[in-house]
């Protein structure tokens, strides 16, 4: 009696065998499913190489997206308001006007910037210390930090934008809201589209494993039809199909993760020189690594799937009537 058929007769033994029966016949389908991608490496590969790729680009938008989350919080959590007042503005003017809007109730906080605190601030800057020997007189405005309270809307931002701006002595009136709010909705059009994308992407995945299943199954439609005239149920014929694509899945798993990782390593170095380049004030950051490993186990299950659909369909056509 032949491999499959042994097994087969030892999955209709009685209930005290049935554990070790079952698991003869998993180990059994599993050494099957390695047999038949060792026997057609080129093809296996292959298609572990386009799952992987396919795998890869939702895990890049993720690293972007990621980022850019991260640039957006640089740039602060808040909506703050920098006024900038005329440069012939006194002191005693910005003190006032610093306390006209903290009493007003969609101000929470004020911050008093002098010209000389502003000077200071230039000269840490690279560049900028060896300009400000030349000037005779300090060209810098007072500048007042307006943060506005907590729940404000952006359109009530807006308004309180245009009012400061409409204010005596004011010169300019930059809402840092606005690069933030532009920040955010890049970001959630990104979401979107990583939505789409992997949804497209899994789907070229899944068809992917069941043309290999497909392929497979045809090619040993005589041993099928064998094993279902020897009484082999469903579940054992299409077992070790679904070994094939769980291998499939697992190996384009790691190849996503490797080509991610490679490319975050090829990245380090330029990575490096821009967060130098602004003073720490931006980092970027990398994939987490319990997402990284749950990766294969994902693209393992995806392509357990893609086997099971595959096989359901065509098994079904090999079915002695």
């Amino acid at each position: 009696m032949s491999k499959p058929a042994k097994a087969a007769s030892l999955a209709r033994s009685g209930s005290g065998g049935y554990l070790r029966c079952w698991l003869q016949a998993h180990r059994w389908a599993c050494g099957c499913s390695v047999r038949r991608l060792m026997q057609r490496p080129l093809a296996s590969t292959f298609t572990m190489l386009v799952m992987g790729f396919a795998l890869a680009l939702p895990l890049l938008f993720v690293l972007l997206l990621i980022n850019l989350q991260g640039l957006s919080r640089t740039f602060g959590t808040g909506q703050d308001i920098s006024i900038f007042l005329q440069p012939k503005r006194s002191a005693a003017f910005a003190k006032s006007m610093a306390k006209a809007l903290q009493q007003r109730g969609e101000v929470a906080q004020v911050v008093l910037r002098s010209p000389m605190q502003g000077r200071h601030e230039l000269a840490a800057i690279q560049g900028f210390a060896q300009a400000f020997t030349h000037l005779a007189d300090n060209p810098l405005p007072w500048v007042l930090e307006v943060r506005p309270s907590k729940g404000l809307q952006r359109v009530q931002i807006t308004t309180l934008v245009q009012a400061l701006r409409g204010m005596k002595g004011v010169l300019q009136v930059q809402d840092q809201g606005v690069l933030r709010a532009r920040l955010d909705a890049v970001s959630s059009l990104g979401s979107r589209l990583m939505i789409l994308l992997g949804g497209l992407l899994t789907l070229s995945a899944l068809l992917v494993v069941g043309s290999s299943v497909r392929t497979d199954i045809l090619q040993r439609s005589e041993e099928i039809m064998v094993l279902n005239r020897v009484g082999a149920s469903h579940a054992f014929v299409r077992r070790p199909y679904l070994y094939v694509g769980s291998f499939l899945g697992f190996g384009s798993g790691v190849l996503a993760v490797a080509l991610v990782l490679a490319l975050e390593l090829a990245l380090a170095t330029p990575v490096a020189r821009l967060t130098a380049a602004w003073g720490g004030h931006i980092a970027l950051h990398a994939l987490p690594l319990s997402g990284l490993f749950a990766v294969p186990a994902l693209a393992a299950m995806l392509g357990w799937l893609g086997a099971r659909l595959a096989s359901a369909r065509y098994l079904a056509v090999l079915e002695p009537t």
